[in-house]
Parts: structure tokens; C-alpha cells; sequence
């Protein structure tokens, strides 16, 4: 099975600000459900609340330390290996893992690939992305800057692979 981190991060490194997304692109959230769709998203629990629903067409696995949590339609679980094995275990190809910051911090090790979108602008961010050591990941695809009609900033789509 692959694991797969997905984000969208300014130049920074910023991720979140405010338990919120700090912009709105179309784009991204295109591209995001187009290969997410049918997968496992392995996200935290505020993650999950900022979302606020269950995706159609994924299955949705929050990792939590609350044990009285239990949101509509998805699964929960108490650590990120957890949430993998869980993944794993329901035949799985391609695990996405979709944030938030505690948890990106703990599958950066963990992850064969990075789908990756930079967003060209600061926002100031509250949460960041941990540092990618690029001696270790290969560049597969990029997809040049693009401003999408109703996009708020230009961005830059890139798939990253763990060199082995």
C-alpha cells in the first residue's frame, strides 16, 4: 500500500490558520477529490471538524485521543499507525493522508509520496507543513503556475516520490 500525504501549503510552509484553510482554490479541491476519490483519508480530529462532514466516495478514518468522539460516518482511531493498519487491513492501494499539522509531523516518515501544492503567497499561518528534506524525494510531475478564474492565488501542483 502507498502512503500518500496530499496538501496545500503557501510558500512558507503554512498549512492552517485559525483551524481554518486560508484560501479558496477551486483548482486544488478539484485535483484533490479527483485522486482521493475511492481512497481512505486518514485525517486529525480538527481536521475533521474543519471539513465538518464525511466525504462522499472515501472512506474517512480520524485519528483522536478523544474517546467519547464518534462523528457521523467515519472511523476513528487512537494513533496514526492505527489509522494505516485500519487502511491496510480493508485492502487499501493508496492511503491519503490529509492533515492536519500534528499529524503530517508524524507521517512525514512515513509517506512514499507527496502530492503537493504551492500556493503563491504568505498567509501567515498558524500551522505549517514540516520541512521536506528534498535529498530525499524525486520529482515526478509539476504542473506550471496557474491562476484558475476564481482561485484566490496562483499555485503549482507537484508530485513528489520517496527515493529509495
Amino acid at each position: 500500500m502507498i502512503a500518500s500525504l496530499i496538501v496545500a501549503m503557501d510558500e512558507k510552509g503554512g498549512i492552517g490558520k485559525g483551524n481554518r484553510l486560508p484560501w479558496y482554490l477551486p483548482s486544488d479541491l478539484k485535483r484533490f477529490k479527483k485522486l482521493t476519490m475511492g481512497h481512505h483519508l486518514v485525517m486529525g480530529r480538527k481536521t475533521y471538524e474543519t471539513i465538518g462532514k464525511s466525504l462522499p466516495g472515501r472512506v474517512m478514518i480520524v485519528v483522536t485521543h478523544q474517546k467519547d468522539y464518534f462523528p457521523k460516518d467515519c472511523m476513528i482511531v487512537n494513533s496514526l499507525e492505527a489509522a494505516i493498519k485500519l487502511a491496510q487491513d480493508n485492502h487499501e492501494s493508496e492511503v491519503f493522508i490529509i492533515g492536519g499539522g500534528q499529524i503530517f509531523h508524524q507521517a512525514i516518515g512515513l509517506a512514499d509520496r507527496i502530492y503537493l501544492t504551492t500556493i503563491h503567497t504568505d498567509v501567515d499561518a498558524d500551522v505549517l507543513f514540516p520541512k521536506i528534506d528534498l535529498n530525499q524525494w524525486e520529482l515526478t510531475e509539476s504542473e506550471g503556475s496557474s491562476q484558475y478564474e476564481k482561485d484566490d492565488y496562483e499555485s503549482d501542483f507537484k508530485i513528489l516520490k520517496r527515493k529509495h
